[in-house]
Order: structure tokens, then sequence, then C-alpha cells
């Protein structure tokens, strides 16, 4: 009786944790750059005596889907999209190096070129200055090229494109890193200018996920609700044989 309730109450919470995985992907099908979380489940014994045959489903995250999202084109120059496995270097909040494939990009009060979230960008050299009253545009190396009122188009910088070999680790800022810490620039990756890369999040997919483990709730919460009335038999029985 015991094991049946271990069985269920741990394939419940797994199905909880799908769902919180499922519904943060759909939240942000719309999030130019993001990547699809993954879930995964482990079994893991409990130990102590009599618990050998007792077992938790605990989550394990096993990364995110690789898989670009669609490319689309704004017109705007400081729209930009990572090809292939380039990523953008960006300075997060805590002022470590991160790396995202959102590309709308702005200039700050300050001259400073940003994400459009206020994340300061990072260029081979630190950050990147522009000019005041400057036009900028974005080579497809990441070269940002300012002109101003001379009508000549002067390069201040270049975008730190990076490219990684393996998985990057997400952060609960959202933004991914190296393991192994900062990675260093990639003169080969590339950008698209005037477009931008939207979310590798499928709603349909996604939301039959959703369906199914609710589904996969509810039998969890059945097998616990036949597991307590095959409790209250049992101690009826006992109860009546004394």
């Amino acid at each position: 009786m015991d094991r049946m309730i271990y069985l269920s109450m741990a394939g419940a919470k797994a199905s909880m944790q799908r769902q919180d995985v499922l519904a943060n992907n759909l939240a942000n099908v719309s999030t130019n750059g993001f990547r699809a979380e993954l879930a995964a489940f482990r079994a893991v014994p409990v130990r102590g005596d009599g618990a050998s045959t007792r077992a938790y489903a605990l989550e394990t995250t096993i990364g995110y889907n690789p898989d670009p999202g669609a490319i689309t084109p704004t017109g705007r120059n400081l729209d930009v999209a990572m090809k292939d496995k380039a990523w953008l270097a960006v300075q997060a909040l805590d002022g470590t190096e991160a790396y995202t494939r959102a590309g709308a990009l702005d200039v700050n009060s300050e001259g400073l070129l940003v994400q459009r979230n206020g994340l300061q960008v990072m260029g081979d050299g630190g950050p990147i200055s522009v000019p005041p009253n400057s036009e900028l545009t974005i080579g497809s190396d990441g070269t940002v090229s300012a002109k101003g009122p001379t009508g000549r188009p002067t390069a201040i910088g270049r975008l730190k494109l990076v490219t990684s070999e393996g998985p990057l680790t997400r952060g609960t800022d959202g933004l991914f890193r190296a393991a192994d810490g900062d990675l260093p620039a990639d003169p080969a990756a590339r950008l698209q200018d005037g477009a931008l890369e939207g979310s590798n999040v499928s709603p349909v997919e996604t939301m039959v996920a959703m369906i199914s483990a609710s589904r996969q709730f509810e039998q969890q919460m059945k097998l616990l609700q036949i597991a307590q009335t095959q409790g209250q038999q049992s101690a009826k029985l006992l109860g009546s044989s004394t």
C-alpha cells in the first residue's frame, strides 16, 4: 500500500514540475532568442532500513533546445540575428559576462550600445561608445560603424560574438554562461543585420505536452485516492476481525 502511495506522490510531483517548465516555455514563445528549456527526471532510491524498494522521481536539468528560432526581417539598423552557433556577449546585472541570442539593440542616455532591456553589449575591446547624433550600421561580422554629419561611416567597435562547442548553462536571469569562464571572441562568427531571431518554442507542441502532463497528474491523484480507499477498507476488515 505505501509503495503505491510513494509511486503516486512521486509521479504527481514530477508532472507538476513538468508543467512549470512547459508553462515557462509557453510564456516566452514571443521572446526573441529564447531557447526552450528541456525537463527530465531521474529515479533516486530512498536509503534506509525497509526503504530499499522506494524511489523518488527527481527533476534533472538536461539543458535547452539548441535549435535556432525563425529569423524575421525588421529593417531596423540595430536589430541583429546571430547565425549558426554564434552568441552575443553582454554584461549581466551582476557584472559578469553572459551570452544571449536576443539582438534588439539600442543606445542609452550615456551613449553606450545596450540591449533593449538595458544590458550593456560587450565589444571586442570593451563597451561600445556611440558618438552623438550618429547613424549606426552593423556589419555581418559584428563591426559597428557610425555615420556622423560628414556622411562618412567610421568603425567604432565590433560586437563580441562567441561560439561554444558544448552547451552553455542558463542562469536564473535567463542569460547563458560557459562552465569554464568567459569565451573568447570568434572572428568567424556571423550575424544578420536588420533582423531578429524568434523563440524556438513551438506553441502547439507545448500545449499538447501541457495537456498530457495534466492528464498524467490526474491519473496519479486517482491512484492516491485508490490507495486511500483500499487503506480504509483494510482498516475496516482488521477492525471487524478483532
